[in-house]
């Protein structure tokens, strides 16, 4: 899908197709992708630095570079082939949802404003949310994780954590 000349575009809602390109690099008004459920393997998303919802699951994408988006503030990439993520520039995040990946590291020390977490189903073997005071939900069942600190996390309203290998919950 090429939609680069539609320079107004701000907009986007292309679920449920088959897609396996995406052509956004454009389109620097954007704020809003809803890419779900297609078959793209790549996304740029360089140009668009007014994007503040990216919602990509449900694709086959190995990485995802989000270091110029920095006014995000939902973000959902689940279901997907990611390794690594890095959201250290997506300091405005608020609901983020990397469940169902293969991430192995996850660093969430300057996503401060983050509320909502999902990062089941992945290779975690660590999670330090000790910096997410705002958190309210936390959803980071199966994954590697031996111990699970939420003693700073006193907004916590939810939490599931079964299929880990905690010996320890604080």
């Amino acid at each position: 899908l090429n939609i680069s000349n539609n320079i107004l575009l701000k907009d986007l809602r292309c679920y449920n197709n088959q897609l396996t390109t995406l052509d956004i690099s454009n389109n620097m008004l954007i704020y809003y992708i809803e890419c779900i459920n297609n078959q793209l393997t790549t996304l740029d998303i360089s140009n668009n630095t007014a994007l503040e919802t990216l919602a990509c699951n449900s694709n086959q994408l190995t990485a995802l570079d989000l270091s110029a988006n920095t006014a995000l503030h939902t973000i959902n990439c689940s279901v997907n082939q990611l390794t690594t993520l890095d959201v250290s520039t997506n300091t405005l995040l608020n609901y983020f949802h990397c469940g169902n990946n293969q991430l192995t590291t996850l660093d969430l020390s300057a996503n401060t404003k983050l509320h909502i977490l999902h990062c089941y189903i992945n290779q975690l073997g660590t999670l330090d949310i000790s910096a997410n005071t705002a958190l309210t939900y936390l959803n980071c069942y199966s994954n590697q994780l031996t111990a699970l600190d939420v003693s700073n996390n006193t907004a916590l309203t939810y939490l599931n954590c079964y299929s880990n290998q905690l010996t320890a919950l604080d």
